[in-house]
């Protein structure tokens, strides 16, 4: 009898939708249902996604704590002028980083300066990983499919807001790393549609 291939589906992300911070206890739940292409022919089990309540109420503050001040601190706009001195001791303090690092190891080579290329790249791996890709050989891939869509979706915000300021090259990353990512995604979303469909089978 075949050993049935199948793939772990789990909500990794810390926040929610509306941005509250997610239970530990509820983000680590997971379902499992079949493998993309597994699922297209053969699909047993029915795919359910854990129900997540939102998180308790902070309680409430001090007496002590004076909320009219804070609250006007933190709404507070930010001046040119501190945005200029905090981006200055970012820096400074970024070189100086990169200094320590190159006297306790000689032979590594600098990092150059982060660029919008870098940006796609990091929120394209993070959803490739949410979607099952770096799996271990022999171990069943872990897709965090919530969370690979929250990825794509930020890249399409990227996309829609950077829309005209972008050269040749890339606009075309950008396009293609959408493109990729949304193919992927509608395969494993259309194998657990496809799982959750069929009825389970009776064990002989």
């Amino acid at each position: 009898m075949d050993e049935k291939t199948g793939f772990t589906v789990t909500d990794r992300r810390k926040f929610t939708s509306e941005g509250d911070l997610r239970d530990e206890s509820t983000s680590s739940q997971a379902s499992e249902t079949s493998a993309p292409e597994a699922a297209k022919a053969q699909a047993d089990n029915v795919v359910s996604m854990p129900r997540r309540e939102p998180p308790a109420a902070e309680p409430a503050a001090e007496a002590s704590r004076e909320p009219d001040a804070e609250e006007s601190e933190e709404g507070r706009p930010i001046t040119d002028e501190e945005s200029a001195e905090q981006h200055a001791a970012y820096r400074a303090s970024s070189e100086s980083l990169d200094q320590m690092l190159k006297q306790a190891n000689p032979g590594m080579e600098a990092t150059g300066p982060v660029t919008f290329e870098h940006v796609i790249q990091s929120i394209y791996l993070s959803a490739m990983i949410a979607m099952g890709a770096g799996t271990e050989p022999g171990q069943k891939p872990r897709v965090d499919i919530l969370g690979a869509r929250q990825s794509v979706d930020m890249l399409g915000v990227l996309q829609e807001k950077t829309k005209g300021n972008l050269n040749e090259r890339e606009q075309r990353m950008l396009q293609n790393a959408l493109f990729e990512l949304r193919m992927m995604f509608l395969e494993i979303t259309n194998a657990i549609a496809q799982a959750a469909q069929k009825p389970p089978t009776g064990r002989g």
